[in-house]
C-alpha cells in the first residue's frame, strides 16, 4: 500500500501553514527562518499519519512560529521547494508542498526558538522569500503569496493603494 501512496518517482511531500493576519485594509504574512537561519520560509514540515494534512500544517505553525488560529481544511495551492546544496550529500532534494491558509488569532513564543517568526507585508514577504534562492523556487514562493492574497480576497485592495 505504501508504494501506491508514494511511488518511487514521486516527489516527497510536506505541508506548510501560510500564516496571515489582517491589518486594516491590508494583510501581513508570518515567515520563519529556515533551519540554517539564512533564508525565510513558511512554517512547514512532514505530515504525520495520525493527523490530516491541515492539522499537520497547523502543528508546524505552532512549533516553528508559536501561532494558532483558524486553518482552512483544504490546501489552497501546491508549490515546489528545494532543500540542500549540490556539493553536500544528499545534494539538492525537491519537495511538493501543500499550502494551507491559517488566519492567526494567537501568538506566543514558539517551541523552536531559533526560527525568529516575523510579520511582513505581501510585497516585502515576496522579496524576502526570494532572497538566496534559485529563480525557479523564488517564483514558486512568490506565487504562494499572490494566491493567498486572492484567496483572502485582498489582492485588489492592496494593489489599489
Amino acid at each position: 500500500m505504501g508504494a501506491a501512496r508514494n511511488p518511487r518517482h514521486a516527489l516527497p511531500m510536506q505541508v506548510a501553514a501560510v500564516c496571515y493576519r489582517r491589518q486594516g485594509e491590508s494583510v501581513e504574512f508570518l515567515l520563519v527562518n529556515t533551519n540554517g537561519g539564512n533564508k525565510w520560509t513558511f512554517p512547514k514540515g512532514d505530515p504525520e499519519l495520525s493527523l490530516s494534512h491541515g492539522k499537520a500544517a497547523e502543528r508546524e505553525a505552532w512549533e516553528e512560529a508559536g501561532v494558532s488560529g483558524s486553518i482552512e481544511p483544504r490546501h489552497f495551492c501546491l508549490y515546489l521547494h528545494s532543500k540542500g546544496v549540490f556539493w553536500k550529500p544528499p545534494g539538492v532534494r525537491e519537495f511538493v508542498i501543500k499550502a494551507f491558509l491559517l488566519e492567526v488569532d494567537r501568538e506566543e513564543s514558539p517551541p523552536e526558538t531559533a526560527r525568529n517568526p516575523t510579520w511582513f507585508g505581501p510585497d516585502e514577504a515576496k522579496k524576502i522569500l526570494a532572497k538566496g534562492r534559485e529563480v525557479k523556487y523564488a517564483r514558486e514562493l512568490q506565487a504562494v503569496i499572490d494566491r493567498a492574497m486572492e484567496r483572502i480576497g485582498l489582492a485588489k485592495a492592496v494593489t489599489a493603494q
